[in-house]
């Protein structure tokens, strides 16, 4: 196990470091001058010069590079070129924002996938199972900034239950929820339609084995069969799509928080854009990718209590 592990953990650094190039080469070379975003058209050019001096921009791309490398890795994100401040206080202040989201987000799409997908499964071919896959379908068809706007028509503007947008701070922490149920449920809504799929795919080829015929004809009643025996089996796929669909979650994040104006990571990185911040860029997008792996990570640990048979080579 702790070889498989180690494993993982090796391609997931190797990962990490092709990460940096890549995306620092993508921000890097991106038209336009952030130097003559931040000051306007009209500045002078020993201005822009002494901007361009100020924040590296007139470096090399190798120096620049190495530069940013080692702030990663003694967490000096540097300065916003925008707002003035550290990055790491920047990303700081709006993760509070990001990850409950998320996390609420993934919550809501667990608690609803997972008995849609079993129910799905148990009626299999019959009235209840394709109401599940056209509610599935009915979810990956439509856009979930779009499935947004829906909420707040109807549970911000018609019924006034839910706030349309902004956030109010964890100061009082159930209002902070209050303000996060339409953008999580927006947020979730295609990750529910796919993880039930996944769900009711892996039951229905657990339901066909031996085992569950064994437990079915020693008179083991059907909510033990489905739930004691076949769930915890098919959750071994049901497990690596969820990491996945964490990982989207976050990312899904810039468009909902911008409909919804929550000050989170995904609108810091759509401000940046517009910006030209381009270390901010850089950081966030890193963050999002050691997110992405730590959850693919936690994954491979899960694989190991759902799954606890030695893990061959792989």
């Amino acid at each position: 196990m702790l070889d498989f592990l180690s494993r993982r953990l090796a391609a997931a650094l190797v990962t990490l470091a092709l990460a940096t190039v890549v995306v620092f080469g993508v921000v890097e070379v991106l038209p336009g001058d952030p130097a003559l975003v931040m000051l306007g058209t009209d500045a002078r050019p020993d201005t822009l010069a002494a901007l361009r001096a100020k924040h590296g921009f007139d470096q090399p791309l190798v120096t620049r590079y190495l530069a940013w490398i080692g702030g990663l890795l003694t967490f000096d994100l540097g300065n916003s070129h925008a707002y003035g401040t550290p990055v790491s206080r920047l990303i700081g202040d709006r993760l509070v924002v990001t990850l409950p989201l998320g996390a609420l987000a993934l919550s809501w799409a667990t608690l609803v996938a997972l008995p849609l997908g079993v129910f799905a499964a148990w009626r299999h071919g019959r009235a209840g199972d394709w109401g599940v896959m056209g509610f599935t379908q009915l979810g990956i068809s439509v856009p979930n900034f779009w499935f947004g706007i829906v909420l707040v028509l109807a549970f911000a503007v018609t019924w006034q239950w839910f706030p349309a947008g902004g956030f109010p701070g964890w100061q009082e922490p159930s209002k902070a929820v209050h303000a996060l149920v339409l953008p999580a449920l927006s947020l979730s809504l295609g990750e529910i339609a796919i993880l039930t799929r996944v769900t009711r795919s892996a039951m229905l080829d657990t339901l066909r084995e031996d085992y569950v015929r064994t437990a079915r004809a020693k008179g083991a009643g059907e909510a033990r069969v489905l739930f004691g025996h076949a769930l915890r089996n098919a959750l071994v796929p049901v497990t690596t799509v969820a990491g996945l669909i964490a990982g989207f979650l976050v990312a899904g994040a810039v468009i909902i928080e911008s409909v919804f104006r929550l000050p989170g990571v995904g609108q810091l990185v759509y401000d940046s854009i517009n910006n030209r911040d381009l270390v901010v860029i850089k950081n966030v997008v890193i963050l999002f990718t050691v997110l992405v792996l730590a959850l693919n990570l936690l994954v491979d640990v899960a694989y190991a209590v759902i799954d606890p048979r030695p893990r061959v080579k792989s």
